[in-house]
């Protein structure tokens, strides 16, 4: 959902992101956890979130220091990185010591720029459909609740958000009910090249946005 609709609000109203996109994600994450929660990598889920703490920090930093075209350009760069190393020879696993670098890119990518998904996908690209999007969810659910509440912290939570995300809302929930065909064309072996797509795809959009 990042991939798709950070660089979109961004061009329709920079407002749009980070807060409006973190909550709708939030919301999506539940759903996607009832649905695939029997395939959730809770054990995963924690090691990662361990990192996400800092991370979250590290974004809050960025928001506040950087500008979001600068950082954008950072986080873009290293997940192209991985996907080009994925590509070629590393086999990444999902391990305490990567989940907890993977949680921490990820806190700070997700809290500064609203794409926190790719270096957390590119762990699990090589688990089943369900794993992956049971993992991620579950991951979204917890993660998204501390950026929000540090971005709250840092004053970034208004009224105008919320309306926005309001307003949002039902049209994500549209695009989750449409998504069951998609989940079995992905499932049948498909899942390693979705994930590397959307994180290059990713990364290539906040180069760009970042240089333009």
């Amino acid at each position: 959902m990042a991939l798709v609709a950070a660089p979109l609000l961004v061009l329709i109203d920079p407002a749009l992101v980070p807060v409006p996109l973190i909550l709708l994600t939030s919301v999506h994450s539940v759903l996607a956890v009832v649905r695939d929660g029997r395939h959730v990598d809770w054990p995963g889920i924690g090691w990662a979130m361990l990192g996400r703490i800092p991370g979250t920090g590290l974004g809050i930093l960025a928001v506040v220091a950087l500008s979001q075209q600068l950082f954008g350009m950072l986080v873009g760069v290293c997940v192209l990185a991985c996907v080009v190393l994925s590509l070629l020879t590393w086999r990444p696993c999902p391990r305490p010591r990567s989940l907890l670098l993977a949680g921490m890119a990820s806190g700070a990518g997700g809290t500064a720029a609203g794409i926190g998904g790719p270096p957390i996908a590119l762990l699990y690209q090589n688990e089943s459909g369900p794993r992956v999007r049971g993992t991620l969810s579950g991951y979204f659910v917890l993660g998204s609740a501390i950026s929000i509440a540090a971005l709250a912290a840092a004053g970034q939570v208004t009224a105008e958000a919320l309306w926005s995300t309001a307003f949002l809302t039902p049209f994500m929930l549209t695009g989750f009910a449409l998504s069951g065909p998609a989940r079995r064309v992905l499932d049948n072996g498909r899942t390693r090249h979705a994930v590397l797509t959307v994180g290059a795809a990713s990364a290539v959009l906040l180069i760009g946005r970042a240089l333009l």
